[in-house]
């Protein structure tokens, strides 16, 4: 069985491999180590885009493509019929919510205008004190998956009233559905967006969800930037009514004199919640366990259904 990796370090966190397993490694989709041909299980890079993901219709005996990121949207509905599509459920959790506890409290104890003043070389005490605070907020976790759990139990200790939202509800579990959404918009101090970009969650943070919003809450998007309709968070942004940490745009990059660069109510990050030094290690051991669940015939775990 021939297996494509995109990482030579890689090799040696999957673990042991199974008998008669080459393992070769891709560096791009236009400097491919052999023959595609007998290629049956991928690991493509971490956030792969474009080039690499059409190099699929290359592989004529794939079977699997194991992603090494949450999100697969840019591979849903663009694999040949047969290939099985595994996303990196789990891997990305702690990460992912270290970034936002992190953004969310950045933003409320107002780390940004003290950066800038750093930088101009000035004691801004009276400039931006008292700030706001964490203890005490109404915090609302658009996503229950694995992700919004992570981030629910990090968030649990500030003293925060927490409420979670998810695409079915579960009554069971204390998790409101979306369609909820109206009238819990409205009482959250801080509402958090990370879901799976999918044709039902593109634009949710549309001119209607941000109206809702009271004032002076912050929005964080931790999902992907089209869950954003960008012209309607300019709009709402630029009045100054409610702020917003975000680590992902669209478009994105974010290009230079986009009017988000300049909002002093707006904290960015180049997409970089996921992108932390213990991420190729976790994610390569879940390859490496989906290999041998694979060469065994055991069923995948984390196979994408319904874009998620």
């Amino acid at each position: 069985m021939k297996v494509w990796v995109a990482h030579e370090h890689g090799v040696g966190l999957m673990g042991g491999l199974p008998d008669g397993v080459t393992v070769e490694i891709v560096t791009g989709p236009d400097r491919l180590p052999s023959d595609p041909a007998g290629v049956s299980f991928w690991v493509p890079p971490f956030l792969a885009q474009g080039g690499t993901v059409r190099l699929a219709e290359k592989l004529p005996d794939l079977k699997v493509v194991q992603l090494l990121s949450a999100g697969a949207d840019a591979w849903v509905g663009r694999l040949p019929a047969g290939v099985t599509l595994c996303d990196a459920r789990g891997v990305h959790d702690s990460s992912t919510a270290e970034w936002t506890v992190t953004a969310i409290l950045s933003y409320l104890r107002a780390f940004p205008p003290f950066i800038r003043a750093q930088a101009r070389g000035e004691w801004a005490y009276a400039d931006f004190t008292p700030t706001d605070e964490l203890a005490g907020k109404r915090v609302l976790i658009v996503g229950a998956g694995s992700i919004g759990a992570a981030l629910a139990a990090r968030l649990a200790p500030f003293e925060v009233e927490l409420t979670r939202v998810a695409r079915t509800p579960r009554p069971d579990e204390g998790v409101h559905g979306v369609a909820d959404l109206p009238a819990l918009l409205p009482t959250a101090d801080v509402v958090v967006v990370i879901v799976p970009l999918t044709d039902q969650t593109r634009g949710l943070i549309d001119a209607g969800f941000l109206a809702a919003l009271p004032d002076g809450a912050l929005l964080v998007n931790a999902a992907r930037g089209p869950v954003a309709d960008t012209a309607a968070l300019v709009a709402e942004l630029s009045t100054g009514r409610i702020g917003a940490a975000l680590d992902v745009t669209d478009p994105e990059p974010l290009p230079a004199g986009h009017p988000l660069w300049t909002l002093p109510n707006v904290l960015i990050t180049p997409h970089v919640a996921g992108s932390v030094k213990g991420v190729l290690p976790r994610a390569y051991r879940l390859a490496g366990a989906q290999l041998r669940r694979f060469a065994a015939g055991e069923p995948l775990v984390n196979q994408v259904a319904d874009g998620y």
